[in-house]
């Protein structure tokens, strides 16, 4: 059985290579595509979805913003089970600072040269959310492209979306990001924060091997 991931924001594959899984099962991680020039939504998921062959059945697993993708794509190219890791199910488990952005369009008015990867700002305020005592977060994030960035934080903070009651959710409860007060998670990882997959792997590893099977 193929299984496609996705990561989070601006990570690639490296922030999901501690996971493990069960022998039988074939991971198919799919990389971030740059949106096109605005770009819709919708038309960049499916583009997404274009490396998933749904001829056959599949799982899907997606860690923070990849788990939005991965339950967009789920509507498209429906998979026998689906996994988010940090991350929401519906818009009503946003954060308020999420939230104070979809009221205010606050991501519109900032300057995309804010995004860059590269800026010590940038790198500040991603490390104060994802896990500040965390010294090697860089190299995890390695998608950098500025627009990128600023139209994928553009697209969480205006995501709309009915839970579906077939996405099993894991949390940490330290989460930041995407807080676990705001959700009632199928798992719940203790004494972590976002950067769970990384800096809690075996233990997720378990509940995924019981999951994807």
């Amino acid at each position: 059985m193929k299984l496609y991931t996705i990561s989070g924001l601006g990570a690639d594959e490296k922030v999901l290579e501690k996971l493990t899984f069960n022998p039988e099962i074939e991971v198919v991680h799919i990389p971030w595509l740059i949106p096109e020039e605005n770009e819709d939504f919708h038309h960049y998921v499916s583009r997404m979805a274009d490396t998933i062959d749904h001829s056959e059945p599949f799982y899907l697993l997606g860690y923070s913003f990849g788990g939005i993708i991965v339950q967009e794509i789920h509507k498209l190219k429906p998979a026998k089970r689906i996994v988010i890791l940090g991350s929401i199910r519906c818009d009503a488990e946003k954060s308020k600072l999420i939230l104070a952005g979809q009221k205010t369009n606050a991501v519109k008015y900032i300057p995309l040269r804010i995004f860059n990867g590269n800026t010590t700002l940038f790198y500040s305020f991603f490390r104060k959310l994802f896990d500040p005592k965390n010294p090697k977060l860089t190299q995890y994030f390695r998608v950098k492209d500025p627009y990128y960035l600023k139209w994928s934080m553009d697209k969480i903070t205006k995501w709309k979306f009915d839970k579906l009651p077939d996405v099993i959710q894991i949390m940490a409860d330290k989460d930041i990001v995407f807080p676990i007060k705001n959700s009632k998670p199928d798992f719940v990882i203790k004494n972590a924060t976002h950067l769970f997959p990384v800096t809690k792997s075996k233990e997720v590893s378990e509940i995924l091997k019981t999951i994807f099977v």
